[in-house]
């Protein structure tokens, strides 16, 4: 019986532990379960294609002239922030590589790594591959992997449009990513 009351103490505060240490973190939230570890993270992507200091180049071009500009290729390397203002902390950066993968609309292919730099989170990433229908005004997309506290994570990213500039390219889009990993 002592040693399932100690068990028990040690399971409280385990699960304390970590809860204290999500305080310090505004923008992402984790639940623990018996089996797996629930984090849902909300963060704004700016992607900064104009002036001297751009986010995101591009990289390749296909001849084509595509309305869509099906076979364009861009990296990038954006910042990830708690709120939708340029100035506001920095948790993160989006590195990897978007490109336009339709003939017919406007969808891009998204191969990115998210990586944090902020609380508990600091060194770990989750790794997004998949289809961003960025015409509609919510999308969904696909985490499949990641690292430190997201290794062998799986889950979603909704994400919406908050601010998109046609004449520069520049785009502010706000994510509320669930992620799932084993405990």
């Amino acid at each position: 019986m002592a040693t399932f009351i100690n068990l028990l103490q040690a399971l409280i505060f385990l699960v304390t532990a970590i809860n204290a240490s999500d305080d310090d973190v505004t923008w992402a939230k984790r639940v623990v379960t018996k089996n797996e570890v629930i984090t849902t993270l909300q963060f704004y992507f700016h992607d900064k294609l104009s002036g001297q200091n751009p986010t995101a180049i591009r990289i390749a071009q296909s001849s084509n002239n595509s309305s869509t500009l099906f076979g364009m290729l861009m990296m990038i390397d954006d910042p990830l922030t708690v709120g939708p203002d340029p100035a506001s902390k920095i948790v993160g950066r989006a590195r990897g590589m978007y490109g336009s993968a339709g003939q017919t609309d406007f969808g891009l292919i998204m191969v990115l790594s998210y990586g944090f730099l902020d609380g508990i989170y600091d060194g770990s990433s989750f790794s997004m591959i998949s289809i961003n229908p960025v015409m509609q005004p919510v999308r969904e997309m696909a985490v499949v992997g990641g690292t430190g506290l997201f290794r062998l994570a799986r889950g979603y990213a909704i994400a919406h449009t908050y601010m998109a500039d046609a004449a520069t390219g520049d785009a502010i889009v706000g994510y509320n990513v669930t992620i799932a990993t084993y405990v």
